[in-house]
């Protein structure tokens, strides 16, 4: 038997090649399952959600360019111009909002799918209007929109935060993630990419890109090529994606990882949402926890502190360095955690709702059920502090209060809440 020379070398290249083979092993299955979605599988086989999300706006005209430069002109002497997507999101029309009202050019673009009921978006749209936002209607996917949208607005800088979110929903419609996260993102950057100037552009990544992960607190630095879901492979694809444009075209590209964001005008599918209209209507709901009576654990961000963390890399995103698609510098490419640092159990999560709308709630244990959820998140935020003097201020049962006040004006008006 022939053996190497130098056993040293030969055991550091096997433990090279156990480390690469997890990566490769990822990349591959993500690479397979991209081609299977976009090449193998017809329109008709998407789901309905799917679909929806692929129909044709109305847009154009005179009066609608109209709304289109007011919404984004900008009103202060040191205001920027930003193309918000996703702005009927939660995330995206809270930050709309901050940017509009400091004196920034915003519009907004937003296709209204029904993953979540739109009346909730429509609500937001309305609070946009009175701010001064307008949302146009539509896809990330039409690049006719967006190349549209520039022409009229030269526009500084994006704030991508459109994107299928939920971690569960990925098992019963997987084709909505490829749709959104990875061709709506490649999409956009082709837009971004061809204009003149191009745009600084700052995205929505996500805390579920850390996965299995279990060293704590995450930070930038950790490996993240193993997603626990279909939402966090496609978040991942997203920031190699993103160093792919930044390195060929120079676009100047900031992703921000979201840790549990919560707060008034939230999304319907998240817990402290569903257990709020659940344990007003006594039915039980789903207490998860991890195998030997394990803790369950996020760190839930106050949306206001997540707002501030936005703005916070949109004001220090340089200016990309391409020019009609052609590279002429090194560009800055940075990723950021935005979170708490102070994760909390999820029972007591419930405690505090149990105390602020007055009901004991009927806790319902479950085991942690394999759909893609983790037992924690904690992010170490360290970085974000540094570049731009991240530093959430806001506890968990302050910020309850003030969603759960939104909650009972906002329902209590009439508004259905059956999402």
């Amino acid at each position: 038997m022939d053996i190497p020379s130098s056993p040293g070398k030969f055991k550091e290249k096997r433990t090279k090649w156990h480390k690469t083979l997890p990566k490769l092993t990822f990349w591959s299955i993500l690479f397979c399952g991209v081609i299977y979605f976009l090449f193998f599988r017809t329109p008709s086989s998407f789901s309905s959600d799917a679909r929806r999300s692929l129909r044709t706006y109305t847009y154009g005209g005179a009066a609608w360019e109209n709304k289109v430069i007011s919404s984004a002109r900008v009103a202060s002497k040191n205001g920027v111009s930003v193309l918000v997507t996703g702005a009927a999101g939660f995330v995206g029309s809270h930050v709309s909002i901050a940017l509009k009202r400091r004196g920034d050019g915003v519009l907004g673009l937003d296709n209204f799918n029904d993953y979540y009921d739109p009346s909730l978006k429509r609500g937001r749209q309305a609070l946009l209007e009175r701010t001064g936002v307008f949302i146009v209607e539509g896809d990330i996917n039409d690049a006719a929109l967006l190349k549209k949208l520039f022409d009229i607005v030269p526009f500084t800088h994006v704030m991508h935060l459109a994107a299928q979110a939920g971690v569960r929903y990925a098992m019963q419609n997987p084709g909505s993630y490829v749709h959104s996260n990875i061709a709506g993102f490649v999409n956009l950057l082709e837009v971004c990419k061809a204009v003149d100037p191009q745009p600084a552009i700052v995205w929505a990544s996500s805390s579920s890109v850390y996965g299995l992960n279990t060293k704590v607190p995450f930070s930038e630095k950790d490996r993240t090529d193993q997603p626990a879901s279909l939402y966090a492979a496609t978040k991942k694809a997203g920031e190699e994606i993103a160093h792919t444009y930044n390195h060929i075209y120079g676009l100047s590209l900031t992703g921000l990882r979201f840790f549990t964001v919560y707060g008034p005008w939230g999304r319907p599918d998240m817990a402290y949402f569903f257990f709020t209209k659940d344990i007003l209507k006594g039915k039980p709901i789903p207490i998860f926890e991890a195998a030997n009576h394990g803790t369950v654990a996020r760190d839930f961000t106050y949306i206001d502190d997540i707002v501030r963390g936005c703005l916070g890399a949109l004001d220090t995103a340089e200016k990309s360095t391409g020019s009609g698609g052609k590279k002429t510098g090194p560009a800055q490419l940075r990723v950021f955690n935005l979170g708490n640092t102070s994760p909390v159990p999820v029972n007591n999560l419930v405690t505090i709702l149990e105390k602020l709308l007055k009901v004991k709630a009927k806790r319902n244990i479950m085991r942690l059920p394999r759909n893609g959820d983790v037992q924690f998140t904690h992010a170490n935020i360290s970085y974000a502090k540094k570049e731009f003097g991240y530093k959430p201020t806001t506890n968990l049962e302050t910020g309850l209060k003030n969603f759960v006040r939104w909650y009972l004006n906002y329902y209590s008006a009439g508004k259905k809440a059956d999402e």
